[in-house]
């Protein structure tokens, strides 16, 4: 039975396009439409696409050889992504299985040149045609290709010219602030379109609260506690479902509090592009992916005072700044612990913020430059106690503060009222919900006929649940009433005004919190910038004041050896010159304090020990510094007094005493010339050894060292 061809068919045929060799194989007819409302609304070129497996058949294939994919219906072109109709077309033809692909539009296949391009180079390779309601095409025709590589580019010039006209009219409908967009907490959209504040007292209580308390606290974490404690959760309205526009009551957590604050919509602002895609975070198939947040600079369309707003736009960008500070390598917040330069303390040296380190239960406060040995392995550029860079720098803000005529009053204390007052109205609020939910629940218990049990039961055990709620509720309103401190009694706020009068001893009380005090200097102090000087006990820092205004300051830290002191080479000088004049040690100590100098960490003085230490250090004295020899006899072979083998490994004496008491070097007591004396045995060896051990770094040897 031969099929009968159409005109246009027969000639096809004829001119050499459709072959033996492309009957042998598959027909496809790749239906696709872009989205699902096309599919819904537009089901004309739905069928037009369905019906060309009737021209395949004309075009001489069996039926059995017609392959409809329709996997990609209700999915874009612009992409391979998402795709797999595509996909399997392509390897349909990779694998040598198509003699023809039909469409009915070649933007139907792909609306990308690369996915174009790529389908017909493979097309070429294994000789497969393409047809469409024009014609039918060779690809391995050069006038055919160059008129389907035309059709590509239209293609994909028509899907970009489709998706400028939509952009251009959203964004002349946001220019409008016409643009839809969806309202968040503490807002409602009317039927007409209208944005008005939410019509309950208490979400709009609970969204103004939230600003109040990040200005106080300016941390999204202190938000997010001060609600968690007071057991307050968010408003929300269901956006769809059989609750859709119901007030729902959620757990409060972080993301919904930030996006609260970034929000210029409670600042009153209709804002249009402040999340705009970036194709290079797009992820395949996603394609609600990839989107970054802009600047306020960089907002396309900004305008002012279209909603009813909770704070003002001054308010809006103060909160932007706290927030931005907050979590890039700025100062950061105020944190926990006494130091009052945490984030603010730059390392001289190398110019990088130093940190902030406590031992000792928070007692022992160190400032550390450790970011060159975190990152590259670095030795330490320097470090700094902690209370004495504060002690500088707290002489500085209260100098700074005198010459202004300090109005210190009750500010603070009246701003914890005023919160505790809005936290109390919250609380009645919710009373008041619950009390509301009770009577309710009553109202329809009483409402029903007593003979209906089996309704009766169901709105009995309502009631009942309504009511153990709100009790719960009122015993937690006054477990909250029984923790808030009670209100300032006019004799504490007279205290409080003398005490500002006098601000050193408002810093320095007891009352007054490091946070506090972190918060004071913040305001006053961009940076500081302290320098160890050359390892010594000078120590110099820069106070960057806000408004550009920088001043120095000098200290002296303690130091723990006599070397690290500035003025070590003179010192070592008079030391010698006096030795010279043939003093002794008491007279060289003695002459030494009269003159003013210092030993590290000796505020007595310089003592006949320390001197005797530094001449044996200089060796203007001989020391035992080798093994002993008679007149003490009892002094065996590679053995060593403590005060001579300390010379010998140049190491203090009562450390090597520790060493001995710990079992790192072994000894003996020697009774035999009268005077107790300590023994220790040391070879070549061992003296090697215990000089290879003083050298390692104190952490580094505390494994090597045995616990008492």
């Amino acid at each position: 039975m031969t099929t009968s061809l159409s005109p246009k068919a027969a000639e096809c045929r004829l001119s050499g396009r459709i072959g033996p060799t492309h009957l042998e194989r598959l027909a496809i007819v790749y239906v696709r439409q872009s989205t699902p409302q096309q599919i819904e609304r537009n089901q004309e070129s739905t069928r037009l696409q369905y019906a060309l497996v009737e021209r395949a058949t004309q075009l001489g294939w069996s039926a059995d050889q017609v392959v409809v994919i329709d996997d990609d219906l209700g999915r874009s072109g612009q992409s391979i992504e998402g795709r797999p109709g595509f996909q399997r077309l392509v390897a349909e033809v990779g694998l040598d299985h198509v003699g023809i692909i039909l469409g009915i539009e070649m933007s139907r296949l792909a609306r990308s040149c690369r996915d174009w391009y790529q389908l017909l180079e493979i097309c070429a390779v294994f000789g497969t045609l393409l047809g469409d309601t024009e014609g039918i095409y060779d690809v391995g025709n050069f006038n055919d290709r160059l008129l389907l590589g035309l059709k590509g580019t239209m293609s994909e010039a028509e899907l970009h010219v489709l998706k400028a006209r939509m952009l251009a009219g959203r964004q002349a409908k946001a220019a409008r602030g016409e643009l839809w967009q969806p309202v968040p907490i503490g807002y409602q959209r009317l039927p007409s379109g209208e944005v008005v504040q939410d019509p309950d007292e208490e979400a709009r209580a609970v969204v103004a609260l939230i600003f109040a308390v990040f200005e106080r606290d300016r941390t999204v974490g202190a938000v997010l506690r001060h609600l968690v404690d007071h057991q307050i959760a968010l408003p929300c309205r269901a956006w769809g479902g059989l609750n859709r526009g119901q007030l729902e009551w959620h757990r409060p957590n972080r993301c919904t509090l930030g996006n609260i604050l970034h929000n210029p919509i409670y600042a009153g602002a209709y804002v249009y592009g402040r999340r705009l895609r970036d194709p290079r975070r797009q992820q395949p198939g996603r394609p609600g992916t990839g989107r970054r947040v802009t600047r306020p600079d960089d907002w396309p369309i900004l305008l002012k005072d279209r909603f009813p707003a909770y704070i003002s736009w001054e308010h809006y960008e103060r909160n932007l700044r706290q927030l931005a500070a907050n979590t890039a390598q700025e100062a950061g917040v105020i944190r926990k612990g006494t130091s009052l330069l945490s984030g603010l303390l730059i390392c001289g040296r190398c110019g990088l913020r130093m940190s902030t380190r406590y031992k000792d239960n928070g007692g022992g406060l160190r400032y550390v430059c450790g970011a060159m040995s975190t990152n590259y392995k670095e030795h330490f550029c320097q470090s700094i106690r902690g209370d004495l860079v504060d002690a500088v720098i707290s002489q500085l803000v209260l100098r700074a503060l005198e010459p202004a005529a300090l109005e210190v009053s009750l500010r603070v204390a009246e701003d914890l009222e005023a919160e505790h007052a809005d936290t109390h109205r919250l609380w009645l609020q919710r009373l008041e919900r619950a009390r509301y939910e009770a009577e309710r629940a009553f109202r329809q218990y009483d409402a029903v006929e007593p003979e209906n049990r089996l309704v009766v039961r169901t709105l009995e055990q309502r009631w009942e649940q309504a009511l153990a709620a709100e009790a719960a509720l009122k015993a937690d309103y006054d477990r909250f009433r029984a923790a808030q401190p009670t209100p300032l009694s006019q004799a504490e706020r007279t205290a409080i005004r003398e005490l500002a009068l006098d601000l050193p001893a408002l810093w320095h009380a007891p009352t007054t919190q490091p946070a506090e005090r972190q918060e004071i200097v913040r305001l006053m102090l961009q940076r500081a910038v302290v320098t160890v000087h050359e390892g010594s006990e000078n120590v110099s820092v820069d106070c960057h004041w806000i408004g550009g205004h920088v001043t120095q300051a000098r200290f002296v830290r303690p130091v723990a050896r006599t070397d690290q002191l500035s003025r070590y080479a003179d010192l070592r000088a008079r030391i010698v010159a006096l030795h010279g004049e043939g003093r002794n040690a008491p007279e060289i100590a003695r002459v030494l304090n009269d003159e003013g100098w210092h030993p590290p960490r000796r505020p007595l003085g310089f003592t006949a020990e320390v001197i005797r230490d530094q001449l044996y250090r200089l060796g203007l004295r001989l020391r035992q510094s080798k093994p002993c020899t008679p007149p003490m006899p009892a002094c065996g072979p590679d053995e060593w007094t403590l005060r001579g083998l300390s010379a010998e490994l140049a190491m203090p004496l009562p450390t090597l005493y520790v060493w001995m008491r710990r079992g790192v070097v072994k000894g003996r007591l020697d009774k035999s010339a009268g005077k107790p004396t300590w023994l220790i045995s040391a070879d070549r060896a061992e003296i090697d050894r215990l000089k290879a051990l003083r050298n390692t770094s104190r952490t580094a040897a505390r494994q090597y060292l045995p616990v008492p």
